[in-house]
């Protein structure tokens, strides 16, 4: 096998849960093949570097070699090798530490503890005196 579609081979390497999440990546914009984004019928051949793009990082893998079947979770490292530069991982581990600060649109109403780590920031904030206006009475 020389070469095999992009979107059977994300989804067999388990890197998307379904073969049709993978396709609505590539149709997306979110994979790309050699820093040029994709279409799902793209055909993939070993060696080539992928880049999937899930915000806030992207993801870099390079194929080893090609299969269309899913295949058990201990043997995709046989398939691709995990390239992402560390430099990636770095902002996702700022992403995870800042958490309710860089809370995404649409994501809904704050969980119960992110609105008390919320008021527990906002309250730190409003008992520091900033400013002196002098109504001390000397």
């Amino acid at each position: 096998m020389n070469e095999v579609r992009i979107d059977k081979w994300l989804w067999a390497t388990r890197l998307f849960k379904t073969r049709t999440l993978a396709a609505e990546a590539c149709k997306k914009g979110r994979v790309s093949i050699n820093n040029l984004t994709v279409k799902p019928s793209r055909m993939l051949r070993a060696g080539e570097i992928i880049q999937i793009r899930k915000p806030p990082i992207t993801f870099s893998f390079k194929a080893i070699s090609l299969t269309e079947r899913r295949m058990a979770a201990k043997s995709v490292p046989e398939y691709l090798e995990n390239v992402t530069p560390k430099e990636q991982y770095e902002i996702l581990e700022m992403n995870k530490i800042s958490g309710f600060v860089d809370r995404a649109r649409g994501l809904g109403r704050p969980t119960k503890k992110e609105r008390r780590d919320l008021e527990q920031f906002m309250d730190d904030e409003s008992d520091a005196d900033f400013f002196d206006f002098g109504d001390d009475e000397a």
